[in-house]
């Protein structure tokens, strides 16, 4: 059985391996520059690595929280992690939209992941209790 692309990842040679949180949050810790230097390394390799959405959210969650980087920082690191060439994602004006509202709107990262899906989608409506959500137009937040 052949290798094929993931299904809506940019990019059309063969995925090579999935890359985990740790690896993109090494290169956020500067104390431990051995680690970031190998995780610099892989992801700027020649291989098509798949960063997947949800890792993308636990990094931010764990730089931020764990590591307690600033918000601004936490986009930038993340913006830079899903832009080497040998980097896929499935939709990575998604998550460039959800990193910029997590920015820009201070909304939690699961938040502004579910504005820029209900704006690539057309669906306005998030059900929730969050009213970050409130702070972005366009969207309709409704309580249950």
């Amino acid at each position: 059985m052949g290798r094929r692309p993931a299904p809506g990842t940019r990019g059309a040679r063969a995925l090579t391996a999935f890359v985990d949180t740790n690896v993109p949050s090494a290169i956020s810790r500067a104390t431990r520059p051995s680690p970031a230097a190998r995780a610099t390394d892989a992801l700027s390799s020649g291989e098509h690595l798949l960063l997947a959405d949800l890792v993308l959210a636990e990094c931010v969650y764990v730089i931020e929280t764990f590591y307690e980087v600033e918000r601004e920082r936490v986009a930038a690191l993340m913006r830079a992690a899903i832009a080497p060439p040998a980097i896929r994602v499935v939709h990575e004006a998604s998550l460039l939209r959800a990193l910029e509202v997590y920015e820009l709107d201070r909304s939690d990262f699961v938040e502004a992941y579910l504005v820029a899906q209900a704006e690539a989608t057309g669906v306005d409506g998030i059900l929730s209790f969050d009213r970050s959500i409130d702070r972005v137009a366009g969207i309709t937040r409704r309580e249950p």
